[in-house]
């Protein structure tokens, strides 16, 4: 191997990993000197027997020069030279040539296989992929498909709500959880556990994409006509804001909140069929007339402003949902709910109109109550009886809420945010029974047979 062959490698020095093939050449020069030594113990021997009389005179051999190097470099480590004397004694250092040819065949094959083989087609971009895009670039405007600006109004409240209620005690603070879907939307949860005012509080937002199979869509179309029956599946979105709180103090009433909104789809995400549902009711364990009147009043004033017969019709439905037929009785003293309300209804943006004021009345309606409850005298009795109605919420909850069955039902639900609603504590008593004429009978007598607050 001569000097001039591995100056002109520079492609085979770079691949055995040296700066430059000066420095390739550094390594190789032990190889390299013992090769030219043989050669001149070769020509040495040849010469001497040639100068036997009758020879040809042979030229003086000159002992080889020094190897030089092109410019000064690192000194190599044993790591590279051992690497480079196994390749060398191999034979295997590659040659520029021989890499060109190489990279001109794999070149080659590329092109090749760009021509003849078909062209693959990547997957068009979920509905949920363009929602999220479309409110990068343009945000969240009048015009905005209704699903986008049911998400961005529930989240707006949800944060108005939290920071109400954590001016209730500054001492504590919600832990916020974000959370994503695998199939397109997420949600987030605010929950707060152990404070001061709340044992338990949670404000939770949840935006959820999917495919609803044909059953579920036949199951729908009872209430909703405009679902076409003969397809497979449709794509489908739901949004929602649901809120529970339960109080420290028994003599402050627990609270539900939900509102929600939900819609099919074609697969271009346009349409063709919606619907607006919620409520909120109130649960106290301890019964003041006065928070009951300013409740339903402060809801009745938010329906009104939209239709008088709304409150009424709500405020019945109410009672019939959230009853307890194995214990035949009410889990609270009532509020309003509704659901499925559609264009038969009214147009969609009076509906949306009327869930934004619904949502906007509740902390007039509940605030007011917490402050002048929260830090009232209570004995243990109380206490336990507090238990013992949170042991019907979970009974309710657990058994005939709609809600809690959709939710635990939908691939990839998150149980947590579900099972948020929950109180931290309940309690069951075998054969629990009132005392006569006690606070607590009074209050099991209306949850038999519910009253007209306002």
């Amino acid at each position: 191997m001569s000097r001039a062959n591995l100056r002109q490698t520079p492609l085979a020095s770079k691949a055995l990993g040296f700066e430059h093939s000066a420095h390739l050449l550094h390594y190789v020069r032990p190889i390299a000197r013992r090769t030219m030594l043989r050669t001149a113990c070769r020509r040495s021997y040849a010469n001497g027997r040639s100068n036997r009389p009758g020879s040809q005179p042979q030229p003086t051999l000159r002992p080889p020069k020094p190897l030089v190097y092109a410019r000064p470099i690192d000194p190599p480590t044993a790591a590279d030279i051992k690497a480079v004397r196994a390749a060398v004694s191999k034979n295997t250092v590659p040659w520029a040539k021989t890499r060109i040819v190489i990279g001109i065949v794999f070149c080659g094959s590329i092109i090749y296989s760009m021509f003849t083989q078909p062209l693959q087609h990547t997957e068009a971009a979920s509905i949920a992929d363009r929602d999220t895009l479309r409110k990068r670039e343009s945000g969240v405007t009048d015009s905005s498909p209704m699903r986008l600006r049911m998400e961005d109004m529930i989240k707006s409240k949800q944060k108005e709500i939290v920071t109400a209620l954590e001016a209730l005690d500054p001492s504590h603070k919600f832990r916020t959880d974000t959370w994503s879907r695998p199939n397109g939307g997420g949600g987030i949860s605010c929950v707060l556990q152990g404070g001061n005012v709340f044992e338990k509080a949670g404000v939770n937002t949840s935006i959820v994409y999917g495919t609803l199979p044909r059953p579920a869509i036949q199951k729908m179309r009872v209430n909703h006509k405009a679902l076409d029956p003969d397809v497979d599946s449709l794509e489908f979105f739901a949004a929602g804001l649901s809120l529970v709180l339960h109080p420290q103090n028994p003599m402050a009433p627990t609270v539900h909140l939900n509102y929600r909104y939900f819609e099919t789809m074609d697969r271009d995400g346009v349409c063709n069929a919606w619907w607006f549902g919620g409520g909120t009711d109130l649960t106290p364990s301890y019964l003041f007339d006065e928070d009951a009147i300013h409740f339903h009043r402060t809801i009745k004033d938010a329906c009104d402003k939209h239709d008088r017969a709304y409150y009424p019709r709500f405020k019945s439905w109410c009672d019939k949902y959230f009853h307890i037929p194995h214990r035949h009785e009410s889990r609270g003293i009532g509020g309003i709910f509704f659901d499925d309300l559609d264009e038969e209804e009214k147009d969609q943006e009076q509906l949306f109109s009327f869930v934004k004021d619904c949502l906007g009345a509740f902390l007039p309606s509940y605030i007011p109550l917490i402050e002048k409850r929260k830090d009232m005298p209570y004995t243990e009795l109380q206490k336990e009886w507090q238990q013992l109605r949170r042991g019907r919420y979970v009974e309710f909850n657990l058994v005939h809420d709609r809600g809690t069955a959709f939710g635990l039902q939908t691939p990839g639900a998150r149980v947590e945010s579900i099972l948020m609603s929950l109180p931290l504590t309940a309690r069951w008593k075998y054969m629990h029974e009132p005392e006569k004429n006690s606070r607590e009978e009074r209050l099991l007598s209306i949850l038999k047979s519910p009253v007209e607050w306002v």
